[in-house]
Order: C-alpha cells, then structure tokens, then sequence
C-alpha cells in the first residue's frame, strides 16, 4: 500500500489557489507574473504555489529570457486521471455487484 506523501498531486489540488493555477495553466502556458494579474495573491504567493505544484509534478517550467513559463505537465494529469479512472471503475463495479446481489426478499 502506498504512503501519504505530501507531494502528491491530490494534496497539491487541495488547495482552490493551486486548483485555480491549474484551471488558468489550462487555457495557455504562463509566467508568474501573468498569473499573479488574474488571482487575488502577489507574485511570491503565486511562486510558492507553483513550486508546490511542481513538486507534485504537475507542472513544469521553462526559461523565456528572465521569466520563466509554466504549463501543465501532461503526464502528471495523465496519472491523476488515471487514478480517477481507478476510483470510478471500482465504484462501478461495486454497484453492479450490490445490484446483482439478490437480497432477503427475493431469495
């Protein structure tokens, strides 16, 4: 079984600052500053946030001069929503089995 490891990609989507970097990483790659114009925290708050993300590896970034751009790291969504897949599969399959499972008043 795996343990809970603080950069896990579902802890970094924890928080609705980091959810919102990744809705805005979504729509285009970006720098910082960029993102700092449409979220309601400063410039360190949104680097923070970025490296939380990054850690996480769901975000990477490249040098453009002195910025850098960051963007989403496709294979960490991939493995997130892989592992939603996951979730959603067993769920399924446990309602298909509770609803094929006769109960008292059939049998």
């Amino acid at each position: 079984m795996a343990t809970y490891q603080a950069d896990d990609g579902w802890d970094a989507l924890g928080d609705p600052t980091r959810r919102a970097i990744v809705a805005c990483l979504a729509e285009r790659p970006r720098a910082v500053g960029e993102l700092a114009e449409v979220l309601p925290i400063s410039r360190p708050a949104v680097s923070q946030h970025l490296k939380v993300l990054k850690d996480a590896g769901l975000v990477t970034d490249r040098a453009a001069g002195t910025r850098r751009v960051y963007r989403l790291n496709p294979a960490g969504v991939a493995a997130l929503r892989d592992q939603l897949d996951t979730y959603w599969n067993r769920a399924l399959t446990g309602f298909q089995d509770a609803a094929e499972t006769p109960t008292e008043e059939e049998s």
